[in-house]
This record gives C-alpha cells, sequence and structure tokens, in this order.
C-alpha cells in the first residue's frame, strides 16, 4: 500500500512539474489581441483549457473572436457564448472566426466548454 501511494504522488508531481514548464499553468501570461486593417482579432487556444483565459481588448471597433484548436479532444472543443448566443462544437484542429461586432466598454465576453470546467473572459476597456 505504501508503495502505491508513493507512486501516485510521484506521478502527480510530474504531471504538475510538466504542465507548468509547457506553459498551462499561466494561461494568462500571453496576450493574443491584434488589430489589423481596423478589425480587432482576439485570438484563444482551446485545448485543455483556454489560453489565455483572461485577456483585455479595446472596445468600440469592430472585433472577430477567432478559436485555435491543435489536436483537440477534450471539452474545450465544445464553445458556449451564453452573450451573443454561440454554442458549437469547434474543429479536432484549425481555426474558427466568430464576429463578435463593436463590443461596448465594461461588458466583458465570457466562454465556456460544454461541461463548464473551463471558461475564459475577454474584458473591453
Amino acid at each position: 500500500m505504501n508503495k502505491t501511494v508513493s507512486i501516485i504522488i510521484t506521478l502527480a508531481l510530474v504531471i504538475g512539474i510538466a504542465i507548468i514548464f509547457s506553459g498551462g499553468g499561466g494561461k494568462e501570461a500571453k496576450q493574443s489581441v491584434e488589430i489589423r486593417d481596423g478589425v480587432q482579432y482576439i485570438t484563444i487556444l482551446a485545448s485543455g483549457g483556454y489560453s489565455p483565459n483572461k485577456t483585455t481588448a479595446q472596445s468600440g471597433i469592430p472585433t472577430k473572436l477567432i478559436m485555435k484548436t491543435t489536436g483537440s479532444f477534450d471539452c474545450s472543443a465544445s464553445l458556449v457564448i451564453r452573450s451573443i448566443g454561440f454554442q458549437k462544437i469547434l474543429p479536432q484542429t484549425g481555426e474558427t472566426e466568430i464576429d463578435l461586432g463593436t463590443p461596448k466598454k465594461g461588458e466583458p465576453l465570457t466562454g465556456v466548454c460544454g461541461m463548464g470546467m473551463y471558461s475564459f473572459t475577454v474584458d473591453f476597456i
């Protein structure tokens, strides 16, 4: 029994360290907002959650959300954005463009996976 507990603890530590060093532990570190030809593009990776999970973008300009998937087989591929009535299963690999119109200041956008385990928020300032 002691050997089994020891193995489980060791595996948990190895997995935790791998997540931290792969960038999965700091999902809000990388901003992914770009303005091209007067349109704001916000890119979010959907794979094992959403990255970044907190983003700040400008309000008052046309905005498109780009959901990127790269071999996503988990529930983050099932995206729900209630405020705009969006619900879709994203492709396992590819990009899905979602037109957000012209967001207003102080009205954040929140997306969640189909199971409610993962979420992301875009704050418009």
